[in-house]
Formats: structure tokens, sequence, C-alpha cells
């Protein structure tokens, strides 16, 4: 990074303020339709419905003309196949054991690039501020990522294990909620030391005359 270099990041009200909607469409709302229809027509009725939740958030998109992102129609073929599966088995187990493996792959690979001094966060972190091609060439910012990902790394496995646990013991209900909980929980806990550990990175780089960046404010 040279001296004038500058990276902007969007103020942290903003990001959390566009964070809500996020939340209510891919969290709230459809864990409260899934319980409601596990309680009133039992499982196969929640998973179709939660299926269908999600195919109508794209529906409305493409209404209002906004972007349907690759992520969410992978996203939405990925339920569609759990979906199946669980209706031609007859199994729950199946529809939620899916996603805790995905989860526990995602943590072995953050975990991996993190050791090849490859840290695939930081890749993640460029689809939303706009770093530098030689961000890793800085000693605080090449600390600040590797470290990162052995955070997510190590909280994407515990996420794992402790989903499985309560997939294994609990009821589906029980796993619902408990699990919804858990991983917000967590995930919220792990964005603010990430957020606390890049304020501290800035004032490192400041005060060692390194090349300004923007914190958000």
């Amino acid at each position: 990074m040279t001296a004038t270099e500058t990276v902007h990041l969007p103020p942290l009200r903003s990001m959390a303020i566009g964070a809500v909607p996020r939340l209510l469409e891919g969290v709230l709302a459809p864990t409260a339709i899934f319980l409601t229809l596990l309680h009133f027509f039992g499982i196969p009725a929640a998973i179709v419905g939660g299926f269908l939740w999600s195919c109508s958030v794209i529906v409305v998109r493409r209404v209002l003309g906004r972007r349907i992102p690759a992520l969410v129609l992978v996203g939405v073929g990925v339920l569609l196949v759990r979906t199946v599966l669980s209706l031609a088995t007859g199994s729950s187990f199946l529809y939620f054991l899916q996603p805790t493996l995905g989860t526990a792959v995602a943590g072995v690979v953050i975990l991996t690039s993190a050791v090849l001094g490859q840290p695939v966060v930081l890749r993640i972190a460029r689809d939303f501020c706009p770093l530098p091609a030689d961000t890793m060439s800085d000693v605080h910012l090449r600390r600040f990522f590797l470290g990162i990902s052995l955070l997510w790394g190590v909280a994407q496995l515990i996420n794992a294990g402790i989903t499985l646990w309560l997939l294994v013991s609990q009821s589906v209900a029980t796993y619902v909620v408990a699990r919804t909980a858990m991983s917000w929980g967590l995930t919220a806990a792990v964005i603010a030391v990430t957020v606390a550990w890049f304020m501290q990175v800035l004032r490192h780089r400041q005060r060692d005359a390194a090349p300004v960046l923007v914190a958000a404010r």
C-alpha cells in the first residue's frame, strides 16, 4: 500500500440499519413461518413453507426491479434440493443436516486459508470494501486478516458442533429456535470482536504514521 491510498468504510450506523431488513427477511420471518406451520400442520408443511418464503423473496425483488444476487439464487437452489430430499425420505434430520455440514466445511476452509497465508476472509472483505490489492503487505493488516480468519474459522466449527448436538438431542421446534438464537448470537459476537479489532488496527497504523485509513463514522 502506498502512503496515499485510503480505505473508505461505510458508517457503522448505516451498516446496522441496512442489516435490519435482511434480518427480518432472512431470519425472523422464515423462522416464524416455519414454527407456525410446524405447530398447525407438521414438519412437511413447515419445510415447504420455508421454501415458498424464499421463492417469494425472489419474486418480490424481481417485481420491485431489485438485483437478485447470484448467491441468493444458489441458496434457493440448494434449499430446493434439501426440501425435495426431505419430503422424499420423510426425514427432517437430512433437511437440517446439510447446512450444518456446510458450516463445518466453511470453518475448515477459512482455517486452512489462514494457515496457508491466503485468508479467504480478505477476499470476502473486498466485496464490501475497496481494499488495495497489496493489503497483506502491511504488517498490521496482515496480522488482522490472519487473526480474524482463525477467529471466524473456529466460530464456524463451534457453530456446527453446537448445531449438530441440538439436532440430535432436541425436538424440531426447540432446535429451530435454539439454533437460530445461538447462530446469530455467536455471529454478532464475532462481528463485534472483528470491528473492535479493526479499529485497534487503525489506531496502530495512525500511531506508526502508516498510510491513513478512514475509519467508519
